[in-house]
């Protein structure tokens, strides 16, 4: 059993897509099952309806998933195995305020220590502890033979609202699901030992397979990627292929479960590189059939989508070509000083035959208008005197000129 853990305080980041493509493909490579864990336990926190935003975004990009558990629905189950590391003495109640916490804390800063806690609470005896009024957290002991400054310490896993910690949570559910395998960036290595520190405790005896991905820093969110005009399967395209040795350079998710290995992945640190995501979007946008890449730019017409095409010389995403497309079939705003040329011009183009070829529509529009400007006319039909190639654009406009030209 997989799982991918998400929490609904914020927008998925691409990074987060990336570690559940990459759950999803083992998955279905290792043919198990993939659970999706909401990590909604502080409440406070949560957005409205943000839950159903990850869903969504995971099935748009065709990660299918078993089930689907809410972290805030097993907190009895949480406190219970609280309470087990207390009877055990593998746990202890900490009344030490945070201004103490924070005191500590910016000591070891100043000393150039790693902060570490002091067990100040570990040995207090029973009857101090039943009688102290004040709040308090629970911490689980340190290990017997933590000593250096990058062991684990004694530290919290329920909070003073008796809210676990997102490291106690994660331990003890990764136990409930009969999880066997977790994808981690490599900077969550430490989480992880906590982790695993907190179910050896418990005597959990089951290994959980713990597998770390290079970093992905600076990474956006994927819905303002997807507001961007990234297609879903670029975006999985670019992710799957960071640190790897890919067959080929586009490719599709189905396509990759056949060859993906996670253990050839570099273990470099990959700053998220938006050109690097255009050019494989681009190539993905010329694979799709005419009409389907019309309907991107609001047609459902092959002749609007061999046109899109045109314009993928120049741009590299859906919303670049909507714009265009939208340039040629909306108002144009003529200079003052070019109004009577432009008019003479739009005349003859409205009142001239059906021309197949570019150069012989262009010259009768000149001869009968007086006016010989292609950069008027280039602006006429398309909104823009900068096209990729007007001869071109022409081929699939000539039978809108008369919805074109108003």
């Amino acid at each position: 059993m997989l799982r991918f853990a998400a929490s609904p305080t914020g927008d998925m980041l691409i990074s987060d897509l990336r570690i559940a493509l990459f759950n999803y493909i083992l998955s279905r490579q290792q043919e198990e099952d993939l659970i999706v864990r909401i990590v909604d336990i502080h409440k406070e926190k949560n957005i409205q309806d943000k839950d159903k935003e990850i869903l969504d975004l995971l099935s748009f990009f065709g990660i299918e998933y078993s089930q689907v558990i809410y972290q805030s629905e097993k907190v009895r189950f949480h406190t219970a195995m609280a309470l087990q590391l207390m009877h055990d003495k593998k746990a202890f109640s900490c009344f030490c305020s945070d201004e103490w916490l924070g005191k500590k804390r910016e000591e070891a800063k100043l000393s150039k220590q790693k902060y570490r806690y002091d067990d100040a609470c570990a040995t207090l005896p029973d009857e101090l502890v039943i009688d102290n009024i004040n709040p308090f957290t629970i911490r689980i002991k340190k290990p017997a033979n933590s000593l250096a400054s990058d062991d684990i310490d004694s530290f919290i896993i329920m909070n003073k609202d008796k809210i676990p910690t997102y490291d106690f949570a994660c331990a003890v559910d990764d136990m409930l699901s009969d999880i066997s395998m977790v994808i981690y960036e490599q900077n969550s290595i430490y989480d992880t030992r906590k982790e695993e520190y907190i179910r050896t405790s418990l005597h959990y005896d089951k290994k959980i397979q713990h597998i770390y991905v290079p970093t992905l820093l600076d990474s956006p969110s994927v819905k303002s990627l997807l507001e961007e005009g990234f297609l879903p399967e670029a975006i999985s395209n670019y992710l799957i292929s960071i640190g790897n040795e890919s067959p080929c350079d586009i490719f599709t998710l189905k396509e990759a479960i056949a060859w993906f290995d996670l253990n050839s992945l570099s273990t470099t640190t990959f700053l998220f590189n938006i050109d690097a995501l255009k050019e494989i979007n681009k190539q993905h946008l010329l694979r799709l059939d005419a009409k389907e890449l019309s309907r991107y730019v609001g047609f459902a017409d092959e002749e609007i989508g061999l046109l899109a095409r045109v314009y993928l010389k120049e741009v590299y995403t859906t919303k670049e070509l909507k714009n265009k497309i939208a340039l040629i079939f909306g108002q144009r705003d003529i200079l003052n000083e070019f109004k009577k040329q432009s008019k003479l011009m739009i005349l003859a183009i409205k009142s001239a035959p059906y021309f197949i070829e570019y150069d012989d529509f262009k010259k009768h529009v000149m001869q009968e208008s007086g006016i010989n400007d292609e950069n008027l006319l280039c602006y006429i039909l398309t909104g823009s005197q900068n096209e990729p190639d007007i001869a071109q654009v022409y081929r699939y406009i000539k039978n809108y000129i008369a919805e074109i030209v108003k």
